[in-house]
């Protein structure tokens, strides 16, 4: 045989050479969990090992995940029910926890990134990412609400807007109140292709921001499409997204390939909590090696063309690297 292709396999420092996708910890962001108080770090038992955290402790968190060369965080708020309604107005309060809690980790650590949920679920009493009319989630209503939500977390100090709630035109509305507001620096990373999915459970466990009656899949894509998110991808950059992101990751990874090969701006993907969780409960039956399936997990998703992975595993991915 003159072809051989186990020639190029047959020990490390040849297969280290022809690698054809590298993962580093610079390509990670870190989900985290904010609640308000002093000195919480409550257990979320559907996400092992990561926790609702007060600012006071996730400061230390963080400067512990800076050490280990994680810089990009995306903080998501756990509100109290007695705060939310129906039109999300906390989201926007200057004096709310998380924006304060954001203002006091950029004062902390000036150097790392961070990225923000746009949404209104978190802080909704109907729990879903849109404004809530008569049983239906109204799209045109819903954008001042993220704009003004998006001005207030740019000026908190967020570094990247992440528009999760799939609104119709969203991403433009956005980006032209960031401008008028002065804040053309700011970045969007739109989540472009979020699909109604199974896989969001303990996200909504952490949150407590599961919808109070029906679903999402009048604005999330419907998971048997693809070419849809060619038509979402093309609006949201039009619009103004810098970067477009593919939720989830992992039963998806078709799709994440197809926006890269078809758009040159930057793909991202999040690997969500649902897709953490069971590598996890296999892990613990003994069923799979946890550190093996989370390098493969992780590295699927680079390899399918992704810039940039949201992820759970990102602080035992680094530690397993400073090992």
């Amino acid at each position: 045989m003159n072809i051989r292709p186990r020639r190029n396999r047959k020990n490390a420092a040849i297969r280290d050479m022809v690698q054809e996708s590298r993962l580093g910890i610079e390509n990670l962001i870190f989900p985290v969990f904010l609640k308000d108080g002093n000195n919480v770090k409550e257990e979320i038992p559907s996400l092992p090992n990561i926790y609702r955290w007060s600012i006071d402790l996730l400061l230390k968190e963080i400067e512990s995940c800076m050490e280990l060369g994680i810089r990009t965080y995306d903080i998501f708020p756990a509100v109290e029910d007695h705060l939310k309604d129906q039109s999300a107005t906390m989201s926007y309060d200057p004096e709310n926890f998380y924006l304060k809690a954001i203002r006091k980790i950029k004062e902390t650590f000036p150097d790392l990134v961070l990225m923000s949920d746009v949404a209104l679920d978190p802080y909704s009493s109907d729990g879903h990412d849109g404004l809530v009319r008569d049983g239906k989630i109204v799209n045109d209503e819903t954008l001042p609400i993220l704009a003004k939500m998006s001005i207030a977390q740019a000026q908190a100090g967020i570094d990247i807007i992440g528009p999760s709630d799939m609104m119709d035109g969203r991403v433009g509305v956005i980006r032209s109140a960031l401008d008028d507001a002065g804040y053309t620096d700011t970045s969007i990373m739109s989540y472009t292709a979020k699909y109604a999915s199974a896989f969001y459970g303990p996200f909504r466990d952490a949150l407590n921001s599961a919808p109070k009656s029906g679903d999402k899949k009048t604005y999330q894509m419907n998971p048997s499409n693809k070419a849809e998110a060619l038509i979402e991808a093309q609006l949201d950059i039009e619009e103004g997204a810098d970067m477009v992101m593919v939720k989830p990751a992992l039963c998806y990874l078709d799709v994440i390939h197809l926006l890269k090969e078809n758009f040159a701006t930057p793909v991202t993907a999040y690997n969500v909590s649902g897709e953490y969780a069971m590598v996890h409960a296999a892990a613990e039956k003994g069923w799979i090696d946890y550190d093996a399936a989370m390098n493969e997990m992780l590295l699927s998703i680079k390899r399918a063309g992704a810039d940039g992975i949201l992820t759970y595993f990102a602080k035992d991915f680094a530690q397993s690297i400073a090992e």
